[in-house]
């Protein structure tokens, strides 16, 4: 599997990142199934936050990783500073607190990608950045990111980072898919627009994408009569998208694939570093994944699934 570079982390990122949003104790033996068949196609980099099933997803990977004994191999990606009851928690006691709590879950020492998993834009910059990046000179965490940050504040971010010689944000995790988002999935949450984009293309920031795949928007269950999926409808349902929907399947008979295979190529064809989350939980949405990742489509291409490009330029 092609892995992509980011600063600060000494390993490279596998294109595939496994999501773990439902790693329990209780469902154990298919984590380490999962984890297993996706180490096995190449992949090497893991989603999680603090959280996730109420930090059952930080424990069980860490009880993977010493019954394994495979730390080395595995990129780490968690999040933290998400808010609770009281608020946002974006400031310098959250994020503390948050990486020590998942450090002891994770049993390590080090997360090679941290990311703030909201943003409160009433908290300078400054503040967040040192905080950031006294744990970047203790060696906790290699590269620090930020999950569903507008382009404009982690502009602003690494401009004081860099002024101050400081390390900034070296990736960005919001959702990019090919059905573009109405609304936010939840609030905080930031979706790639034109302008995000061509923030990433200029700067060549890496984007880690959650949602990738549209949440099932490109798997042919959805007509716009099917209405039974309220988030769905509530984020997707639009002719625009409608029509992405009707080009992917285009695309994919002309290249003897599946629409949703072309949607995930979207994600990982872009004019910058990308890398896309995944939720497979079996071997038949993994093969699928894995299979979406090798398609490479041209700039024409992608232009046309986005509706910035008439038609396809042979």
């Amino acid at each position: 599997m092609e892995k992509i570079t980011i600063k600060g982390s000494r390993k490279p990122v596998s294109r595939l990142i496994k999501g773990t949003d439902y790693f329990r104790h209780d469902n154990y033996d298919q984590v380490v199934t999962n984890l297993n068949a996706f180490l096995a196609i190449g992949g090497n980099t893991i989603d999680t936050a603090h959280i996730y099933c109420g930090g059952q997803s930080e424990e069980v990977i860490g009880r993977y990783l010493k019954e394994m004994n495979n730390r080395d191999e595995i990129v780490i990606f968690t999040k933290g500073a998400h808010p609770d009851r009281t608020g946002a928690r974006v400031h310098k006691a959250a994020i503390d607190h948050d990486l020590s709590v998942s450090l002891e879950r994770l049993g390590t020492d080090h997360i090679e990608l941290y990311g703030l998993h909201r943003d409160d834009p009433s908290v300078p910059v400054e503040h967040i950045i040192e905080a950031l990046n006294e744990h970047i000179d203790a060696g906790r965490i290699g590269a620090a990111g930020a999950s569903n940050w507008t382009w404009e504040r982690i502009q602003e971010a690494n401009h004081y980072a860099k002024t101050n010689g400081l390390q900034g944000f070296t990736f960005s995790s919001p959702n990019l898919s090919l059905a573009k988002a109405k609304e936010p999935f939840w609030h905080g949450c930031v979706s790639v627009d034109e302008a995000t984009s061509k923030f990433h293309e200029q700067t060549q920031i890496p984007v880690l994408s959650w949602s990738s795949q549209a949440r099932g928007f490109f798997t042919g269950r959805y007509t716009p009569e099917i209405t039974d999926n309220e988030d769905l409808v509530r984020v997707f349902y639009n002719d625009d998208n409608w029509e992405r929907l009707r080009r992917a399947e285009e695309l994919a008979k002309k290249k003897g694939v599946t629409t949703i295979q072309i949607a995930l190529a979207y994600v990982l064809s872009q004019a910058y570093p990308t890398c896309a989350l995944i939720g497979a939980q079996n071997p038949a949405e993994l093969e699928s994944c894995q299979r979406g990742a090798e398609i490479q489509l041209t700039r024409e291409e992608v232009e046309w699934l986005d509706l910035s490009a008439n038609s396809i330029h042979q």
